[in-house]
């Protein structure tokens, strides 16, 4: 099994209580979408590209393995847009980068 496998299996799992949930895959991940919003995609090295608020987006880059998000070699993809490192995801790392995801989609979703 592939680190993106087992990291989607986890994903998988941990968004099971959410509703409607998609799963799709883009760009060489598998992305899982909330209420048609993305939440998070498993990256092909077991990583985590993740959808936050972009307001948050500083103070969430000073957590262990965060960094920006990037398209390509050196193409920035902006505020909101956070990749996690795998070794950052072990334990209940995947699923409080999650709930930071989930938060800004209730709040993207909200009314709709």
């Amino acid at each position: 099994m592939t680190a993106q496998t087992e990291l989607v299996d986890r994903m998988r799992a941990l968004l099971s209580g959410e509703a409607p949930v998609r799963e799709e895959t883009m760009f060489g991940t598998r992305s899982f979408l909330v209420r048609e919003k993305l939440v998070a995609s498993a990256l092909k090295d077991g990583g985590l590209l993740v959808r936050v608020d972009a307001d948050r987006h500083e103070e969430l880059l000073d957590r262990p393995g965060a960094a920006q998000a990037v398209m390509g070699p050196d193409r920035d993809m902006g505020p909101g847009w956070v990749e996690v490192a795998a070794t950052a995801l072990v334990g209940e790392g995947l699923a409080s980068w999650l709930e930071v995801a989930l938060e800004h989609n209730r709040t993207v979703t909200a009314g709709g």
